[in-house]
């Protein structure tokens, strides 16, 4: 009778949270997809990328250009030990785990919100599984968004859950840890009362109150940056416009909704049109039923906010600059939306269907981004260890090693596309991926400049290159063209 009875609890138990079991068993996938990926574009540039400066330093704890990320600094502090063996697999088993964590918080919010156990469990596996996390999860700087992501849903959780003093002192505690991993985590400030508000867990006064308080601590962060010994430089690329915020709502909605091979669709070089078709074809049915088939359902007060919170969560970034990195902030409030939905239905064949089909384009979208993540960051090493090899075997009295090296980058055919299809030069780091191949022994100082791919751009890249040499700005040059390069000494 016991034995009976401890088999119902575990079948009870896999019953209700088999999507947190799928999870688990996929977790080793993952990792075994993201190990492999190598440091790309700014992954070579960012706070987690290998840092060799003291410990304490100013720029480590406040400020760096525009962001106060210390947890990121910290990071690159620790890879930096030892760059060979924790950079990047550091990053990815951080990432990867990170993004585990975040999707069982989100399952026990979703709980909180008191939805079924089957949409609690589609809400996880849709936040796990679309294609809308890659960029982040795959990225190697990927951590800021990840762990903003996790801090913040733990907030939101405890907000949920805690009563009275203690409520406050963990939610607001877990907002500023999640803000210093990245600033738009600084949303669940008026994000945690609008969800709690709209699944009638606070009334409206304490909303009014906790509102009050939210915008309170928007405002405190944002004298402290303004009083904290900070170099604030903004990117022009960071100044909001109508049409590129008009462009980053289309980008936004599509990343988050649509399980689309968007590189397929968007992507020149690799366009493959069926590719795309057949993964739009196979989203389509679940965004039918959750948004053409229940389209009155969005006119009740638990939708309605769920949707202000999405927004809230990506404004900072349409505000400023949108890439396909963060749609990761909106994914858990896509996800509870989705779940509400479902919630709200009952379960028909069709509506399962819907969501396997989802599911397996999904899956495929997943495992195709990964496989060319892959393939650019090797693009990356393959330049290094060419660039090294040719270097050394080209003859010099002088500088056999060169401690100083002038870049010359032809200007790449196509741009990147996020992550996952990155130009040559771009996954070569202008020259980074050398000094890493190299142990940061050599080359010690980068400069580069990009031209124009012109008629005359091989006759303009030794021009500039032999200047460079004449004028002692560099040991030696590297002329980059695609993947070829030219060493001149």
């Amino acid at each position: 009778m016991q034995d009976c009875c401890h088999q119902l609890i575990r079948r009870f138990s896999i019953h209700q949270h088999w999507s947190i079991l799928t999870i688990i068993v996929l977790t080793p996938f993952f990792l075994a997809g993201a190990i492999p990926i190598l440091p790309t574009f700014d992954d070579w540039t960012s706070l987690v990328s290998p840092s060799f400066e003291p410990f304490f330093s100013k720029e480590r704890f406040l400020f760096f250009g525009y962001h106060w990320r210390p947890f990121d600094s910290i990071f690159g502090y620790i890879v930096g030990r030892n760059q060979q063996l924790l950079f990047p697999l550091l990053n990815h088993i951080c990432v990867v785990l990170g993004h585990v964590c975040g999707a069982i918080l989100l399952f026990l919010i979703a709980r909180k919100l008191r939805l079924n156990s089957f949409a609690c469990n589609i809400a996880t596996l849709f936040f796990f599984l679309s294609p809308g996390m890659l960029a982040t999860v795959l990225a190697v700087d990927g951590l800021n968004q990840t762990y903003a992501n996790l801090w913040a849903l733990l907030s939101t959780l405890l907000y949920l859950s805690l009563q009275g003093r203690k409520k406050y002192i963990a939610w607001l505690f877990f907002i500023f840890i999640a803000t210093l991993c990245k600033e738009n985590a600084l949303m669940y400030a008026l994000i945690s009362p609008i969800l709690a508000f709209s699944f009638s867990i606070i009334n409206r006064s304490i909303l009014r109150k906790d509102l009050f308080i939210g915008i309170a601590i928007m405002i405190a962060y944002a004298l402290a940056i303004l009083l904290l010994p900070s170099n604030i430089d903004i990117h022009p690329e960071y100044v909001p416009s109508v049409d590129k915020t008009i462009k980053d709502v289309f980008k936004f909605l599509l990343s988050t909704w649509f399980a689309v091979d968007f590189v397929s669709l968007l992507y020149p070089p690799k366009r493959d049109i069926l590719i795309a078709a057949i993964t739009l074809l196979l989203s389509l049915p679940l965004l039918y039923f959750v948004f053409i088939k229940n389209i009155k359902s969005f006119f009740n007060k638990q939708l309605i906010g769920l949707l202000i919170c999405l927004l809230l969560a990506v404004a900072p970034h349409i505000l400023t600059v949108f890439s396909m990195m963060h749609t990761y902030a909106g994914l858990p409030f896509a996800a509870i939306i989705i779940a509400t939905v479902i919630h709200k239905n009952t379960m028909t064949t069709n509506w399962k269907w819907a969501i396997i089909l989802y599911f397996i384009a999904a899956i495929f979208v997943d495992i195709h981004l990964t496989l060319l993540s892959y393939q650019s960051g090797l693009v990356g090493k393959e330049m290094a260890q060419k660039a090294i090899q040719k270097t050394l075997s080209t003859p010099s009295t002088q500088h056999p090693t060169p401690q100083s090296v002038y870049i010359v980058i032809i200007e790449d055919l196509h741009p990147h596309f996020s992550s996952f299809c990155v130009p040559p030069s771009e996954a070569f780091g202008w020259g980074r991926a050398a000094q890493y191949e190299n142990n940061y022994i050599w080359p010690v100082e980068l400069n580069d400049t990009i031209i124009e791919r012109n008629e005359q751009y091989k006759q303009n890249a030794m021009k500039i290159a032999q200047t460079a040499l004449k004028q002692r700005q560099a040991d030696c040059a590297w002329i980059i063209d695609d993947i070829n390069i030219e060493v001149i000494k």
